[in-house]
């Protein structure tokens, strides 16, 4: 009868068998004590640049270009912008363009800081609008285009340590994923609003871009929102494979 040990021994080997296997050619290995831990960290999440377009299934990343927001629902109605909108069916083309600032890894407090640069990303969805811009009725039905250019993002990943049940490891796991976008410039087509009237669609498409700022502000936390808790699936899944002292040994 195997002991307790051999087991976990057992369930060590075969997950630094699969990590050598299916991860090597993605992964940079850093070790926590290294004290160029933050630069190693940002080499091995560029290193995998090349292959996140089309995702990469052994360290369950879907593909990311165009990387797809099921829906994003926002309900304003303080201040100059009241509006009931529903956008589905989003695609984001640009994503992979990132280009990473800086990394900061805090072992102790299970802490991750990501500092990064987006030159351009792109968006098309389905929306339904209704509601009111700085007292200007807009409803409408259709497709939403963007280009959003000069993005700063910061995420802040807190994680905690458990027990896995499958592994008898200790694992990592994401409890609370923020991210903040700061937008440098946006130009939006809401296409077929007040319906299919092309005057006052293309005045009120007009007014949008001249007042983006304000509508990007009431965008921007339900947006935050719904990519954070991607993420946070996507990073729990990923770091529900792999025992931590595989992914970060000492």
């Amino acid at each position: 009868m195997t002991n307790g040990v051999g087991n976990n021994e057992s369930n060590i080997n075969l997950s630094e068998i699969y990590w050598s296997k299916y991860t090597a050619p993605f992964l940079k290995i850093c070790h926590r004590n290294d004290p160029n831990l933050n630069e190693c960290i940002k080499q091995s999440i560029n290193s995998l640049r090349p292959y996140l377009k089309t995702g990469i299934p052994a360290l369950q990343i879907p593909p990311c270009e165009p990387f797809h927001v099921p829906q994003i629902k926002i309900n304003e109605s303080v201040g100059p912008v009241s509006i009931k909108s529903i956008y589905t069916d989003i695609k984001i083309q640009g994503g992979t363009s990132f280009i990473l600032k800086s990394v900061k890894i805090d072992i102790d407090n299970n802490r991750i800081i990501l500092k990064l640069y987006l030159p351009r990303l792109e968006m098309n969805a389905r929306y339904n609008m209704e509601g009111k811009i700085l007292l200007m009725p807009i409803n409408g039905t259709g497709l939403a285009r963007g280009n959003f250019t000069n993005i700063d993002v910061e995420a802040i990943i807190q994680g905690e340590h458990y027990q896995s049940r499958r592994t008898d490891e200790t694992h990592y796991r994401v409890t609370d994923f923020y991210v903040d976008l700061d937008v440098g410039q946006a130009n939006i087509h809401l296409d077929n609003l007040f319906n299919g009237d092309d005057t006052l669609s293309n005045a009120m498409n007009l007014f949008l871009n001249d007042n983006w700022k304000i509508v990007a502000a009431k965008i921007k936390p339900a947006l935050e929102n719904t990519i954070s808790e991607i993420f946070k699936t996507i990073s729990n899944k990923f770091y529900s494979k792999f025992p931590l002292d595989t992914l970060l040994p000492p």
